[in-house]
């Protein structure tokens, strides 16, 4: 059995550890979601941690920095100061921009990829043509991979059961994309990972509220149009402006907690923050300050106020930026 991410065949699996520095070529959206699959399979708390990952990473963060002020820090070993793993052997993906679009349709899909960039395990950037075939190539060999069920990347089909056949044995495949992606431009995702949005939060107002923003980003609400992947980015937004707008914390920390976050700059929240005024979902009370002027306070109004699950929340603010 693979010990890493592997890819499923209609062989054996394909260990994407096994290959010496490996480069996927031109892959659809359900083989850029099997190998996040299989990233996730292989380390969970790295592509996709719970909220209670996050929260027992903080305390064993603020644990080690205490031991490390009393002198007793210890050996690193295969992990960083996050915890994270070292051992997932990093990927090239050179994909077509509308084939990652659809994969990472949604914030649940989209920050695993996001997961993935941050620690180095892939490499994402764009290929300026379609090719004949979804290639897999390292530095001694190179195959297509075609879909085993022949139903290809229709969007009526799904990926559950979907495995790949290796056809052909090119080394020489290696060579003729190394230097075409060296030249191209990675792809940007417009979602941060589930780790930065958490320690974004945690940083500028608590862990309460960095888990509360997890929860109503997790939530699945009917009417959602990506549905279990998740709110899309300006939905993300809201929904996390919200949260921090129930919690009561003050505006210009919540939006420099959202920028921290990756989901957006300041004046990106500012908009934010007028549509769901507009909306008559919350308000604002000023709050003095010792020094300075008085600072705007942020409170839920309507069914914001009256939410009190993360689908309701999520509800809640549902349509704002329609």
């Amino acid at each position: 059995m693979p010990t890493g991410p592997a890819l499923p065949s209609t062989t054996e699996p394909i260990t994407l550890g096994a290959l010496s520095d490996p480069i996927l070529v031109d892959p659809g959206p359900r083989l850029l979601r099997a190998v996040v699959d299989a990233y996730r399979e292989a380390a969970p708390a790295l592509v996709e941690p719970s909220v209670a990952d996050l929260a027992g990473e903080a305390g064993e963060a603020g644990e080690a920095g205490e031991a490390g002020e009393a002198g007793e820090a210890g050996e690193a070993g295969d992990e960083d100061d996050l915890g994270r793993s070292r051992s997932l052997p990093a990927l090239k993906v050179f994909a077509g921009e509308s084939a990652v679009d659809a994969a990472t349709a949604g914030f649940r899909s989209a920050s695993r990829f996001a997961a993935l960039d941050d620690t180095d395990a892939m490499d994402l950037r764009v290929l300026d043509a379609p090719q004949s075939n979804a290639v897999l190539a390292d530095d001694e060999t190179g195959f297509a991979l075609i879909e085993s069920d022949g139903a290809g990347e229709s969007d009526e089909a799904t990926d559950e059961g979907v495995r790949w056949h290796r056809v052909g044995d090119d080394a020489s495949l290696r060579e003729r994309y190394a230097s075409r992606f060296a030249d191209a431009e990675p792809y940007r995702l417009r979602t941060p990972s589930r780790r930065r949005v958490y320690e974004g939060f945690a940083a500028r107002c608590d862990e309460s509220v960095a888990a509360a923003v997890l929860r109503a980003l997790d939530a699945e609400v009917d009417a959602d149009s990506v549905g279990p992947a998740g709110p899309d980015p300006e939905g993300t937004r809201v929904r996390a402006y919200a949260v921090g707008a129930r919690e009561g914390v003050l505006d210009r920390t919540l939006r420099r907690a959202c920028e921290d976050a990756g989901l957006g700059s300041p004046s990106t929240f500012t908009r934010i923050k007028r549509l769901l005024r507009e909306a008559d979902l919350i308000e604002t009370a000023s709050e003095s300050q010792p020094v300075g002027r008085p600072r705007e306070r942020l409170a839920a109004r309507g069914a914001l106020a009256a939410a009190e699950t993360p689908e309701e929340t999520a509800a809640a603010v549902r349509g704002v930026t329609e």
